[in-house]
């Protein structure tokens, strides 16, 4: 029995025990290299079907019996922002027994991508701030890369972020992964342009939506829909305030607070909120169209009334210009007779020298005009100016350039109520002036308010110092050329070869202006009239009065004074033209002018401000016609310096008028 017992035991030890021992001792005990790799060819031994391998993101299955070594892949944190970039069917990573580098493929196509072998994206870089064309860091994968081809990479800020490279010694794939970068390359710099150029935005951009959406609030609020909601109108008030306070007097972003955007922001919500509320476009293009009415009805009146102030403030002589007269008239008659009389009368009626007329009832102004000429003169002592006055302003005038002469030159001060021939009987813009209905024409305020030019109606046209210009032979019977001077000109050059130029038969020559179309004829003169319509031409060139060299010789024998009085007499109703002095000039030296070269006579400094720096510096002469005078508060800040810096404003008379810079 008990050998049986004992055999039946040993039976069981190897038919049960034993294999549990055998099957638990291969498993816990670790086994050699080549065991091991037997256990992974087994692995690998397996087949996978196509549907478990489309969701595994992960190497396609190794066909032969060796173990391939498994391509590493290292992800940055770019790329889930740098995946929209790359095509949709970015899956598998392929390995090649020819390749030392980890490329992934941008197809799921294996047969297409053995035949065209496209290379899109070489990954595993670190990205290092925003340099471009960073090397592959040892530590991610182990060993060097040396680069070939860099590949650029957007990120989510449009900024160029650094690639890994390539390193191949297969040639077509070596010119395969060049393509790919230039093609990337090219890829990323037109964004950089692009992003280049939206950055270029206006530097008022942010005050414009501002303004919008004050624009938006505002229509909302007075929709009937709107209305009715309480809790949202009592949110667009407050927001329409704190945008109100935002704004400001901002003219572009840099003004603008801190807090800006944010209420930009909040201001957005609130106006979600009301295009949800209201769903009838025709109520908002209703809104729209009548305050667009309002904005041009009231834009229409603010243009009238500044064309009104200004006309105001350039008729009105401020309180120092007033005031330096009355002093200097003072001072003139508190002088002895032999104190009164000025040097180098001799010269006044030379023809050999260069003289100049300057007809002005301004005293500050004619003193800019005499400095600025006699400062850039290279002989001061050749030069003659004849300043012509009225009544009024004859004594201030002699005493200033008697306490302030002009250097070595000749000045000679007139006054106009000498001219005896000077009357209406000669003159018919004299009898012109003088009639009622021109007086009513400049005082009856309820026909000027209806004018809709009111620059004609400036007191100006009233003085006779305004039309002397075209009696210029009647007033210097023994000069040869003279040359006129508005009282509103600095001069920055030597004037001399002016009296140089042949005129070529001409009487009268100018600087044309037809580089704008109002400086042309149709602007000035009435074509709708025929005597106008059949005499002249409606496009050509005006040119400028204001800095003008007369040949006084050809004024006779063409007998200009003669053809200036029958236009005159024909414009009696004014319906050729409208007052002035340029129309009759126009008229008078009609195909009677020489064109002058341009860079003598810039204009424009008195109305308006985009006159070019260049221009300006070139020129030997500015004008500052235009109700912007430099003498005005009212004048162009950057053009002033030109005129104030011929003014002595630390002498006595004007700083006792308060006369400042």
């Amino acid at each position: 029995m008990v050998a049986v017992r004992n055999i039946v035991l040993l039976l069981l030890c190897i038919t049960v025990v034993a294999p549990i021992v055998l099957y638990t001792d291969r498993l816990g005990t670790f086994e050699p290299p080549s065991n091991k790799q037997e256990f992974v060819e087994d692995v690998t031994a397996f087949a996978f079907s196509a549907a478990d391998s489309s969701h595994l993101n992960l190497l396609p299955q190794e066909t032969s019996t060796t173990v391939k070594e498994p391509v590493r892949v290292v992800y940055t944190e770019e790329d889930s922002t740098n995946r929209r970039d790359f095509t949709p069917g970015l899956q598998l990573v392929k390995s090649m027994e020819h390749l030392s580098a980890r490329v992934l493929s941008t197809t799921t196509d294996e047969d297409q991508t053995k035949k065209e072998n496209p290379i899109k994206l070489v990954t595993g870089g670190i990205r290092q701030g925003n340099q471009v064309g960073g090397s592959l860091d040892k530590g991610a994968t182990g060993e060097n890369v040396n680069g070939e081809a860099a590949i650029d990479v957007d990120d989510n800020d449009g900024k160029l972020a650094t690639s890994t490279s390539v390193s191949t010694q297969d040639p077509e794939i070596k010119e395969q992964a060049t393509e790919a970068s230039r093609k990337v390359n090219h890829k990323g710099s037109r964004v950089s342009e692009t992003n280049k150029h939206n950055d270029q935005t206006p530097s008022d951009y942010r005050v414009k939506q501002l303004k919008d959406q004050l624009i938006q609030a505002k229509v909302f609020l007075s929709l009937p829909v709107v209305k009715s909601n309480p809790h949202l109108t009592r949110e667009l008030r407050l927001r329409v305030k704190d945008v109100t306070r935002t704004l400001g007097d901002a003219s572009k972003d840099s003004d603008l607070p801190r807090n800006a955007n944010e209420r930009m922001k909040a201001m957005e919500q609130t106006l979600m909120k009301g295009k949800q509320a209201q769903d009838d476009c025709a109520a908002v293009v209703k809104k729209l169209r009548a305050m667009l009415h309002s904005t041009e009805e009231q834009l229409h009146i603010l243009k009238k009334q500044t064309l009104f102030l200004t006309q105001l403030t350039a008729k009105t002589l401020p309180k120092g210009l007033h005031c330096l007269p009355l002093r200097l008239t003072t001072e003139y008659y508190n002088m002895n007779s032999s104190q009164q009389q000025f040097p180098n009368q001799e010269n006044i009626e030379d023809p050999q020298l260069y003289h100049y007329a300057i007809f002005s009832d301004n005293i500050l102004a004619t003193t800019v005009v005499v400095n600025s000429t006699v400062s850039n003169a290279k002989d001061a002592s050749k030069h003659v100016f004849h300043v012509v006055t009225d009544r009024l302003n004859y004594a201030a005038m002699r005493m200033w350039f008697l306490v302030n002469p002009p250097g070595k030159a000749t000045i000679q001060v007139q006054n106009i109520e000498d001219f005896t021939w000077l009357n209406s009987s000669y003159s018919p813009v004299l009898k012109q002036l003088g009639s009622q209905s021109m007086i009513d024409y400049y005082f009856k305020a309820h026909r000027a308010t209806s004018d809709s030019n009111l620059k004609f109606r400036n007191p100006k046209y009233l003085s006779i110092l305004n039309h002397l210009r075209f009696y210029l032979p009647e007033i210097f019977p023994k000069l040869n050329k003279v040359l006129f001077l508005d009282d509103d000109i600095v001069v920055q050059k030597d004037l001399t070869d002016l009296w140089s130029i042949d005129l070529k038969g001409n009487v009268n020559g100018a600087v044309e202006t037809c580089g704008e179309s109002f400086h042309r004829f149709d602007r000035y003169l009435n074509f709708s009239h025929p005597l106008i319509a059949k005499n002249f031409d409606p496009h050509a060139c005006g040119w400028a009065y204001g800095m003008n060299i007369f040949d006084l010789v050809q004024w006779k024998r063409q007998k200009i004074t003669e053809v200036y009085h029958n236009w005159q007499h024909l414009n009696r109703d004014r319906q050729l033209w409208k007052l002035g002095t340029l129309p009759p000039g126009l008229i008078t030296f009609w195909k009677r002018t020489f064109p002058l070269n341009r860079s003598w006579h810039v204009l424009g400094l008195g109305y308006n401000p985009n006159v070019g720096q260049k221009d300006i510096e070139q020129s030997a002469v500015v004008h500052y016609n235009g109700n912007m005078k430099p003498w005005l508060e009212i004048s162009i800040p950057k053009f002033r310096s030109y005129w104030t810096k011929y003014v002595d404003y630390n002498h006595v008379y004007l700083r006792e008028c308060n006369i400042n810079p």
